[in-house]
């Protein structure tokens, strides 16, 4: 086995999507592929079958059949990466709802501690007043005298009065009900918090096991490439019956691939110089952002000045007694907007079409939106830029499910960026690529669960979703 076809048997084996099976020759049985060059024929195969009739037509049927192995090896691949893929938007949305789910029963959960608390404080008080009212207040002053003590400790406490069940049981039971129920949330939000680190593991697999059958996917297609022009080649010299030589054919192959090898330069070239006018642009920003910055401090200065003196001016123009009532000190000059920080940029110029949260859904022709919107919505226009927001690796590029072609970003620390329904080819950079704020990753598109096009922005911190208006505010970029 080639090492080519070593990488693609173990990747589509990581992404379990089986041995793809293949003819080699007419009337061969199945076999995985392995991309082994021994199998094809070389270009002396050819002139010898050329000269033979007989040898000719298996050579044809042959090549034929090589051909044929190789579009089916791509097809599949490229199948079994987007069934991943697929799976793997499944599992992450999955986990979004769980997280999301482990949140809001610990805020539950928070909340009823406090009104247990509360409230067994509440029935510690009435215990304490009955106990006064019956002239023996002295034991149960000093048995709540610790006003510090939680719930579970008052409600103990009050569980051995038999005066506060006999005369105001109502009032205990409710601190119980409140405490119980409580810890009954308490207990759920644990349970949920374990469902949804399982279903984190599960969704990190579910994106190495896509991961896998991307490149499975490519390496099929380089495979098909490499192999598929000399194949073509050779299959076009032994059905040409004219005196056309085999060195013309040898020179198409070249032709073909210096053609394409250009156009692969040129494409590389492009986005070469699309990311610098990116950075360019950004940098640009940065500087502008700090001139008004600078601007705008020095206007608040000026202003100040200008009041104080004001002030000055009005107090030498009063007489010396009574002295007059103080002025009041003239409002603060508005703090400026915060400024982004250092290593951190807008992911988009687009205006923000849909912000974080719940929602009413959306339907399609296909599909429906989500209840909840995992992130924000950038539009700028379709090819229009999208940028890193921040340094980090590149964990994941490629289609996922109903983000479209959608990239990821570990910025270290338990954070992560997600970019989706990024347009068809637009995803310019690769898996395990280290990337600087701003840098162009892509181009906005339509693909995936989208309605126009425009950046999905998402942001994670360990995994889970949160609000990007905010988290990016907080790095002084307003989205």
């Amino acid at each position: 086995m080639s090492r080519r076809g070593a990488i693609v048997a173990g990747a589509l084996s990581l992404a379990a999507v089986g041995a793809i099976s293949a003819f080699r020759g007419v009337g061969a049985a199945q076999a995985a592929i392995t991309y082994n060059p021994d199998d094809y024929p070389t270009w002396e195969d050819v002139e010898r079958a050329r000269n033979d009739e007989s040898a000719k037509a298996g050579e044809i049927s042959r090549i034929q059949g090589l051909i044929t192995q190789l579009q089916n090896a791509v097809a599949e691949a490229q199948a079994a990466a987007t069934q991943a893929a697929d799976d793997y938007y499944a599992a992450q949305q999955e986990f979004f709802e769980a997280a999301r789910r482990a949140d809001e029963l610990q805020a539950q959960a928070d909340e009823q501690s406090v009104k247990a608390n509360d409230a067994a404080q509440a029935a510690a008080k009435v215990a304490a007043k009955l106990s006064r009212s019956g002239g023996d207040s002295t034991a149960y002053d000093v048995l709540f005298a610790a006003s510090g003590e939680d719930a579970d400790q008052i409600l103990a406490q009050l569980g051995q009065l038999d005066k506060l069940a006999e005369r105001n049981q109502s009032i205990y039971a409710d601190a119980v009900a409140a405490r119980d129920s409580a810890q009954h949330l308490t207990d759920q939000a644990q349970e949920a918090r374990k469902e949804r680190d399982r279903l984190q593991a599960v969704a990190e697999e579910k994106m190495e096991i896509a991961r896998q059958a991307q490149a499975a996917a490519e390496q099929a297609l380089a495979d098909q490439q490499s192999y598929l022009i000399t194949l073509e080649q050779q299959l076009a010299a032994l059905q040409d019956n004219s005196s056309k030589t085999l060195q013309s054919y040898k020179d198409g192959v070249a032709q073909r691939e210096a053609y394409e090898a250009e156009q692969r330069r040129l494409e590389e070239e492009r986005r070469r110089k699309a990311a610098e006018e990116a950075a360019r642009r950004a940098e640009e920003e940065r500087k502008r952002q700090e001139a008004e910055r600078k601007r705008q401090e020095e206007e608040a200065a000026r202003r100040a000045e200008e009041e104080r003196r004001r002030q000055e001016e009005q107090n030498q123009g009063q007489p010396a007694a009574p002295p007059p009532a103080p002025n009041p000190a003239p409002p603060a000059p508005p703090a400026p907007a915060p400024q982004p920080q250092s290593g951190w940029a807008r992911p988009s110029s687009g205006w923000r079409t849909a912000g974080y949260g719940w929602r009413s859904q959306l339907c399609g022709p296909s599909y429906c939106s989500s209840s909840f919107h995992e992130g924000v919505d950038l539009a700028a226009g379709c090819g229009a830029n999208i940028v890193a927001a921040s340094s980090g690796t590149v964990e994941y590029a490629g289609y996922n499910g109903g983000y479209g072609n959608y990239i990821r970003i570990n910025h270290g620390n338990g954070i992560a960026t997600g970019y989706g329904h990024i347009v068809d080819g637009g995803i310019l950079v690769g898996y395990g690529q280290y990337v600087s704020a701003g840098t162009v990753i892509a181009y906005e598109g339509n693909t995936g669960n989208s309605f126009g096009c425009h950046l999905h922005f998402e942001v994670y911190i360990n995994g889970a979703t949160t609000n990007p208006i905010d988290f990016m505010a907080g790095k002084g970029i307003s989205i």
